[in-house]
């Protein structure tokens, strides 16, 4: 069955009572809404059994398609279920709460209650994981009672992918209800439509398993011509040609449907009419006041900073290569865009021909970008999705994110700021690597190029100082070991060295050079004493030997900390355990329960108990004889940082979901502190316990009270703050950055120290007990 076409309604009759809708799911009756070929495309793939997912960015008709296909089906006598994943719930939920209220769904959905007790049925099957309980329901519940074919839609897929515990299982039962087709003719009246912001990869992750990749995709592209005349019955009111300034309408939305209802509304409420022959201009001159000039305070409801947001907040590595792959695709567009200057709206060139862009690949950075919406695919081409996002996104938006996000952006402001002089600030070796792998895709400002010219060049002259010196020391070893071997005949030093007193050697030399200061005039005694001191470097030094190696972790070690009395050493690893060992090297436990890996470890103050983070968003609190005493559950995101209290009553976690929690033992979550803009990288209380300080990825240090509320806020680090620390007194803080960088804070916030040594990321910072170093 095929529908067709509308046809062009070339003078509409006007309409008082038409209303254009900006934002969610159009009602059944709405008379905006536009048919595309997505719709009969989902219809029938449905219809024939087949499953299908619609999977594109946000706010492109994904749940009014819905609403509309359902209704078909339902008409045609077939049952349709809908799950909102959402409306389930994402936060605080366990895994049995969640697969109950999938299937409480379908019921509703189907109005099963009268035939179906849900509570009863779940208890029946206690024994039971909670996704066998689904796969059961399906077969010997669902199939049973609905004779006829089913339609089970499921709806903000994507909202699947913040849950604290593994959903690969959900999947695989839905492709598991595919393959038993085969073999069990029932399933062949059941299917799914899968719907949200996501890709077929994201729906299975475990790389281990089968991929989800059954079904049939449903392409759904922005409105035609063609499609949209059911808006062109508004425009009526205000112009005499509604084809000519809905033409120009999609010229400028590309048919994005959010964009061209809300454009279309702004129309209806202008003042003025449109005359013939203006359309375009006049069209134009609404878009560029009324959505692209000073857009962020203009954007409601809020669409391009959704766009803005997705692409900035995901982490910086993939920042970076979304905004270094978009810029590529503006840059094939030409000529490019002027700079936006005050705020004023842009005039681009209009792209009506589609031209430009790069070619369209199934890559996972081009599949994200495309998500966030600011792309699209045609004629396997990536291009811009429209004139309006092309304005708001230009070149000059990308190349200033692109600077937010420099790797190298303190040191860069100080060498612009020495006039470009001050060579102590320029990259070197794995910093200038890292730098220029981070440039090579992305089109950056000449000063940037001028900085990383100076760090290359800068770069090759110490090599080559290193090389030079490096072959003068082998000269000078050369004659040292001449030199040694007549020492070592001496019988004092045989006898340190050959009873392993490498040490009391080393004393020794050390003796023999405070000889040296009183030596001025026997040459003999003076080259004596040196070579004395040489010989007993040289011995005690390569004479050292490691006392003992703890080896057991199959991956990385992540986090690593002494029990409060410096006998044990609890370990955390990329294989997501946790190993306890002595000081000799000898492992007393290894701890196993965390799903992902472990970057955060902590002991009680009374060394009793160990609390762990973890990938996995989950912080476990264990005994020393390995025993898992509780699970804290709450954070949505990676846990970063764990922090007893000095009193050993409260616990404090840091996520990569913006939020820092605080525990009491029992496993009671007491308070969630909000006010961070990106992931919390560390978390430390004050040696009182009455203070809490967080640093976060954006580089912002916070300080709070123990009773939750926000005491100070220190942003002047420019780029992640990975760890922070209070001194034994409380009464400073150090801080350290992705950018190499150390700083000092009093806690009323004012920088006292900065300290610029290192060239890379500095992970930890601890005072020593003194509180001096």
């Amino acid at each position: 069955m095929e529908i067709s076409p509308l046809p062009l309604l070339m003078n509409p009759e006007p309409n008082s009572a038409y209303q254009y809708q900006v934002g969610g799911s159009l009602p059944i009756d709405a008379p905006t809404y536009v048919q595309r070929k997505a719709d009969q495309d989902l219809y029938e793939g449905l219809k024939a059994g087949e499953f299908c997912y619609v999977l594109n960015s946000r706010q492109m008709g994904k749940s009014s398609l819905r609403v509309r296909t359902m209704q078909r089906l339902q008409a045609e006598g077939i049952a349709c279920a809908a799950i909102d994943i959402t409306a389930i719930g994402t936060f605080d939920i366990t895994s049995e709460q969640w697969y109950a209220g999938v299937i409480d769904s379908i019921i509703s959905s189907l109005e099963l209650y009268d035939k179906f007790d849900l509570a009863e049925w779940w208890l029946r099957h206690n024994l039971l994981s909670n996704v066998k309980r689904f796969s059961k329901f399906i077969e010997e519940v669902l199939l049973k009672l609905i004779p006829q074919s089913v339609v089970i839609f499921v709806d903000e897929i994507d909202s699947i992918l913040s849950l604290t515990f593994n959903i690969d299982d959900f999947f695989a039962v839905i492709r598991d209800c595919y393959n038993q087709r085969a073999d069990k003719p029932d399933y062949r009246r059941l299917a799914f439509a899968l719907i949200g912001v996501a890709t077929p990869s994201d729906l299975i992750q475990d790389k281990r398993r089968t991929p989800f990749n059954i079904g049939q995709a449903i392409e759904l592209t922005g409105f035609e011509l063609q499609e949209a005349q059911p808006l062109a019955v508004g425009l009526a009111q205000k112009a005499s040609n509604p084809q000519g300034v809905l033409q120009a309408v999609l010229d400028w939305t590309g048919g994005q449907p959010f964009l061209t209802q809300k454009v279309c509304q702004l129309i209806l409420k202008a003042e003025s009419p449109i005359s013939t022959g203006t359309e375009a201009e006049w069209v134009e001159n609404l878009v560029r006041s009324q959505i692209i000039a000073y857009w962020e305070a203009q954007d409601e409801p809020e669409h391009l900073k959704t766009i803005r947001d997705r692409i900035l907040h995901s982490s910086r590595q993939s920042t970076g290569r979304l905004l270094g792959l978009y810029q590529q695709v503006l840059q094939s567009l030409a000529p490019p865009s002027p700079p936006n200057l005050g705020g004023e709206p842009e005039k681009p060139p209009l792209n009506k021909g589609g031209l430009g862009g790069i070619v369209a690949d199934e890559s996972p950075e081009q599949m994200e970008l495309r998500l966030t919406g600011l792309v699209v695919r045609q004629q396997g081409q990536l291009r811009v999705a429209n004139q309006i996002y092309q304005a708001v996104f230009n070149s000059h938006w990308v190349e200033k994110e692109l600077a937010n996000l420099r790797p190298y952006a303190e040191v860069f402001t100080a060498w612009l700021a020495s006039n470009c002089q001050d060579e102590s600030r320029l990259l070197r070796g794995q910093a200038l690597q890292e730098a220029l792998a981070w440039a090579a895709s992305k089109s950056l400002s000449d000063r940037d190029y001028q900085f990383l010219t100076a760090s290359q060049e800068l770069d090759k002259r110490e090599v080559q100082r290193i090389l030079e010196a490096e072959k003068e020391a082998s000269r000078i070893l050369t004659q040292a070991n001449q030199a040694l071997e007549a020492v070592f005949k001496s019988a004092s030093s045989k006898a340190l060295f050959g009873a392993g007193q490498e040490f009391d050697a080393l004393l020794e030399a050390l003796r023999a050079g405070k000889q040296l200061q009183a030596l001025d005039k026997s040459v003999r005694a003076k080259a004596n004493a040196q070579m004395q001191v040489v010989t007993a470097l040289h011995q005690a030094v390569y004479g050292v030997k490691e006392r003992n190696r703890l080896e057991g972790h199959s991956n990385g070690v992540i986090a690593v900390c002494f029990s409060p009395d410096g006998k044990t050493i609890a370990s955390g690893s990329s294989d997501h355990s946790i190993k306890l060992w002595s000081l000799d090297g000898k492992e007393l436990q290894t701890f196993q329960g965390h799903e992902g890996v472990v970057n955060s470890l902590c002991f009680s103050p009374d060394g009793k108990t160990i609390a762990s983070g973890s990938n996995d968003r989950i912080i476990k609190l264990w005994s020393l004889d390995g025993r898992e005493l509780r699970t804290l559950q709450g954070h949505h995101d990676t846990v970063y940082s764990i922090s007893f209290s000095p009193n050993g009553q409260t616990i404090a976690s840091g996520s990569d979901d913006k939020t820092i929690r605080l525990w009491s033992l029992d496993g009671r979550e007491l308070q969630a502190l909000e006010g961070h803009s990106a992931g919390v990288y560390s978390v430390s209380f004050s040696p009182d316990g009455q203070a809490l300080a967080s640093a976060d990825s954006n580089g912002t240090i916070k300080l709070w009270s123990i009773d939750g509320r926000e005491q100070q806020t220190i942003s002047k680090h420019g780029q992640a703050v990975t760890t922070v620390s209070f001194s034994p007194d409380g009464q400073t803080l150090a801080s350290a950055s992705s950018n190499g960088t150390i700083k000092l804070w009093g806690i009323d916030g004012r920088e006292l120290q900065t300290f610029r040594r290192h060239h890379h990321v500095v992970y930890y910072i601890g005072f020593s007990p003194d509180g001096q170093t």
